[in-house]
């Protein structure tokens, strides 16, 4: 995963790149490269890049109609997507697309609503879902050199122990969003833990959000932050704030596309013919 990141770094993934001339090797670029910020807890990474692709291929879906023998893939490329954006955003709550929102409550609907009642048998399913298949990077002379599960089990066994970290964080970000402040031995009381416990999970949960912050992703874009001054945690609540002025320029573009596409099918429709 931190290959492909580097190797990504010197690829552009710009609609006028000559990648984009052919839209099923953008949709795979895209894919791997927001599947390898994914298993680098670049949550955020992985989510602005799958809501932009999702969003082309939701536009695109015409043209690949008319190619069965792409359609399948990409379909299949659309599911794993919206498989690993539903953990991406468990891990890191970020505002999605509203076309994103929709396709993820038809597809994961009902294991999205399992990850939020604390199921952590779900993210397997979903792992295996969205990851693609998996080589093994060194030849051995043992058969099975990662165990009977393969470098599949392995990735996944990575994948869980991120899980494990995880797990108390969602619960932890709940309380905190109903305060301004609290006293670290009431958090306590709540989650039924000591205070040096609740301590190490307020570090935990600060270093995740940070990781997960990716590169270029604002800070104000993720929904909590806080601080800790000696025994009172003191929280800002940063809401999202909506874009009316990406949405603007979205639905224009749109409609510029809905012209072209109008004016082309008006072009090419054999006019009336004379008679001699």
């Amino acid at each position: 995963a931190w290959y492909q990141r580097r190797v990504r770094g010197h690829v552009q993934f710009k609609d006028k790149d000559m990648m984009a001339l052919v839209p099923a090797c953008q949709i795979t670029a895209n894919y791997y490269a927001g599947f390898a910020f994914f298993m680098i807890r670049k949550y955020a990474n992985t989510i602005q890049l799958y809501q932009h692709i999702l969003g082309y291929m939701q536009r695109t879906k015409q043209f690949f109609q008319n190619r069965s023998f792409q359609a399948e893939d990409i379909n299949k490329k659309n599911d794993q997507m919206l498989a690993l954006l539903a953990i991406a955003n468990t891990f890191c709550p970020l505002r999605l697309d509203e076309s994103v929102n929709i396709q993820i409550k038809e597809k994961q609907g009902e294991k999205v609503a399992r990850l939020q009642h604390g199921d952590m048998t779900v993210y397997d399913d979903l792992f295996f879902s969205g990851c693609p298949k998996f080589l093994s990077p060194v030849v051995s002379d043992n058969p099975t050199p990662f165990g009977t599960s393969g470098p599949r089990g392995l990735q996944l066994q990575v994948f869980k122990a991120e899980v494990e970290q995880q797990r108390l964080i969602p619960t932890l970000r709940s309380f905190l969003k109903l305060y301004t402040s609290i006293p670290i031995s009431k958090l306590a009381k709540f989650l039924d833990m000591s205070e040096n416990e609740v301590r190490c999970c307020l570090m935990a949960f600060k270093h995740k959000k940070e990781i997960a912050r990716g590169d270029t992703v604002d800070q104000t874009t993720l929904d909590i932050d806080f601080y800790v001054d000696k025994d009172m945690i003191h929280i800002s609540d940063t809401k999202i704030a909506r874009h009316y002025g990406d949405y603007y320029v979205q639905q224009v573009l749109k409609l510029k596309d809905s012209n072209k596409l109008i004016m082309g099918s008006a072009l090419s429709r054999p006019g009336p013919q004379q008679s001699a």
